[in-house]
């Protein structure tokens, strides 16, 4: 992940030291995500008719940089410990639920669009966010960590209210979504080396929450 990382950083340190001039802030977020449910199956004993990653709580900061009044661009990391839940048959035809420990990781590039309002207090904006989903687990039954990375984008919709001249509260929505992010062997395997994957979906993960906000400058 160092790896990914650092050109990331890198990145936004040259984009902040281009447009020292404009307003820079730093962000911190919080939010519940809501369960999201896939269908898939792997090889042709293991068949999995339904998947969910629990919703949970979700944390997550980013450093923004207001090109112009109305436009800004910032990077941001969000972080969610959850569960994948895998009902399955077993041999004698009753679902079984199994359930391992899932760590999924977005770092994201955001744009900005900050909406018209008569407000000092209000900033409402919306935005496109590109990126990569890490999606990270640990199968229970075999104690082998397996990880993926995927392409991902989220649109998200909310507003600062400010307190203060530096310092404000977010409240937002946000939809995030990787693609092909959930299947038999990408990140649920049994740690067998003869499975392999027939299908799998793409995930959807709604969220609601806030965060805080501090304008360095």
């Amino acid at each position: 992940m160092k790896k990914i990382l650092l050109p990331i950083v890198l990145s936004l340190i040259a984009i902040v030291s281009a447009h020292a001039q404009k307003s820079v802030m730093i962000n911190a977020y919080g939010a519940y995500v809501f369960d999201d449910q896939f269908d898939t199956y792997w090889g042709s004993s293991n068949y999995y008719v339904e998947g969910k990653i629990v919703g949970g709580f979700q944390w997550g900061a980013g450093i923004e940089v207001k090109l112009r009044e109305d436009t800004g661009v910032e990077l941001i990391y969000f972080r969610q410990d959850t569960e994948a839940r895998l009902y399955s048959p077993n041999n004698i035809g009753v679902l079984q639920d199994d359930k391992i420990d899932l760590g999924i990781n977005y770092i994201m590039l955001a744009g900005v669009r900050y909406l018209p309002v008569n407000s000092e207090k209000l900033e409402p904006y919306a935005g496109l966010m590109l990126g990569m989903a890490i999606y990270s687990n640990k199968n229970p039954e075999f104690n082998q960590e397996t990880s993926k990375t995927k392409f991902a984008w989220g649109f998200r919709l909310g507003s600062n209210i400010w307190v203060s001249e530096k310092v404000g509260i977010k409240i937002q929505a946000i939809l995030l979504s990787s693609v092909q992010g959930a299947g038999g062997g990408l990140y649920f395997g049994t740690g067998g080396t003869g499975a392999g994957v027939s299908s799998y979906s793409t995930l959807y993960q709604f969220s609601l929450g806030g965060g805080l906000v501090y304008k360095i400058k």
